[in-house]
């Protein structure tokens, strides 16, 4: 799949895919989604890689990158925003985005940077439903 394929099929999240952390993330996101209308990409993939380059994302980055409307959020403002694709009280978190982006981020940085340590790596990403695995397009 091409850049371009990928970025009609959005809104897009970017996530790690060997890390335990992200991907239980990922199947807890899952389970509260609201509709499925979220693709979701492992940032280390050569699609994951093409997309960070395209939008000039530092090849460094590891976290969570959420495309949407042509526009990258990263980190907190990705998780954030992702709260709005969940059902019950969670899109309400999104008034966090008043709190100043570097002193969330100094946060999610924090657990970021500790995440492989803490959780560990997986060999095979998670297991999925039939229904959703069409949705991982890398």
């Amino acid at each position: 799949m091409t850049v371009n394929e990928a970025l009609k099929k959005q809104p897009l999240l970017l996530f790690d895919g060997k890390c335990v952390l992200c991907n239980q993330a990922i199947l807890f996101f899952l389970k509260h989604e609201k509709n499925k209308e979220l693709h979701f990409i492992s940032i280390e993939s050569e699609l994951g890689i093409s997309i960070k380059n395209y939008f000039e994302i530092n090849t460094k980055t590891d976290s969570m990158i959420l495309i949407k409307n042509h526009d990258a959020f990263i980190k907190s403002c990705a998780a954030l925003r992702l709260t709005k694709y969940m059902k019950g009280g969670w899109p309400l978190l999104i008034v966090l985005v008043i709190i100043p982006p570097f002193i969330r981020n100094f946060f999610y940085d924090l657990i970021a940077r500790r995440r492989k340590k803490w959780f560990g790596e997986l060999e095979n990403c998670a297991l999925l439903k039939n229904e959703d695995r069409s949705r991982f397009l890398a």
